[in-house]
């Protein structure tokens, strides 16, 4: 498995975390202003360097804000760049995508107080999740990576569980540890502390499209768990019905979106680095009614407005419900048992 930074060149890159703990803070700044804005990767999957464009670059030079196109709460929807396929393993991803240091200072940066507005909606859809990891591992030590605010942690803590996770925001993370007992590490999963062979269970939830290399961080996940333990990943569908339908108007294509599996892609990824496929199911997701509606805004914004209003004056707005397009998935893998 090739490693993707391997294209970001010594003179150009940092090792992940390394500023913060090696450099003066000025120092720092200065020497990531130097980092390239993008960078030429091979294929994420298979490490070829042989694709095909499957959309062009809709980002262009727009300047890129971490509130508007890094956000959980995000409606940048078709803001992206060059998005191509692997001609040998099908896999789809950006290329060049942005620097890996400049992506983490992004997430770093980013308050999403939208987030916790709309956080009943994420309640409902982390306690369906909760219950489906705990067929395969119903309590133990859990670590949950792109934790955000700790919603998740939080219902998992109350279920028993033994918490911690990981965030790269650093308001996210702050939020996250004034709810839980365990920690949160601000920061990238190959850069935390974690002990090896030291959890039951890693949970991923929409976060893998949003790394730079996707298996190194599955390699740490994977060294992170017991022999035995359990990983659950969620993410959006590429070769799903709804997505080759909408095509270029899926609302999936987006800045912060960097590889987009199928069912296919993804497990093969899990298979490569170590892992045994459980399951693989299906997601659906719970938001507000006025969420919903929101989301229209950046294709018809008259009509996202008027939804709005009329949610709000007949008192649904706050009201729940089920989305499940059939492009958002999760796997269930289990690190062998002899590992």
């Amino acid at each position: 498995m090739s490693d993707l930074r391997s294209a970001e060149t010594a003179a150009d890159t940092l090792p992940a975390g390394a500023p913060r703990v090696s450099m003066p803070p000025s120092r720092a700044r200065a020497t990531r202003g130097r980092l390239p804005a993008w960078v030429e990767i091979r294929c994420p999957l298979c490490g070829a360097d042989d694709f095909h464009v499957r959309l062009g670059d809709r980002l262009g030079s727009s300047d890129v804000d971490p509130q508007v196109h890094y956000t959980s709460t995000s409606s940048a929807f078709g803001e992206h760049g060059r998005i191509v396929q692997c001609n040998s393993c099908s896999i789809v991803y950006v290329n060049p995508r942005p620097h890996h240091q400049k992506v983490q200072d992004s997430y770093g940066d980013v308050e999403d107080t939208r987030y916790l507005e709309e956080e009943q909606g994420r309640i409902e859809t982390f306690s369906a999740s909760l219950d489906h990891v705990r067929r395969f591992c119903p309590t133990g030590r859990l670590l949950d990576v792109g934790c955000h605010v700790g919603t998740f942690l939080t219902l998992a803590e109350q279920a028993g569980f033994d918490v911690a996770g990981v965030e790269p925001s650093r308001w996210a993370a702050g939020v996250a540890r004034g709810r839980i007992r365990g920690s949160v590490h601000n920061g990238a999963v190959e850069d935390a502390p974690l002990p090896e062979g030291g959890y039951d269970v890693v949970t991923l939830w929409d976060v893998i499209e949003h790394l730079p290399d996707p298996a190194l961080d599955i390699r740490a996940i994977h060294a992170a768990l017991r022999p035995g333990g359990i990983f659950a990943v969620s993410t959006m569908d590429v070769d799903s019905l709804f997505a080759r339908v909408a095509g270029k108007r899926w609302p999936w294509y987006m800045h912060m979106h960097l590889v987009y599996f199928s069912r296919r892609t993804l497990c093969e990824m899990l298979r490569r680095e170590g892992f045994e496929i459980a399951d693989v199911s299906a997601h659906t997701r719970r938001v507000r009614l006025s969420y919903l509606a929101s989301r229209v805004e950046p294709y018809a914004p008259p009509v996202a407005r008027a939804l709005v209003a009329g949610l709000e004056r007949t008192g649904l707005a706050a009201r729940t419900v089920g989305v499940n397009l059939g492009d958002i998935f999760t796997v269930v893998a289990r690190k062998s048992v002899h590992d």
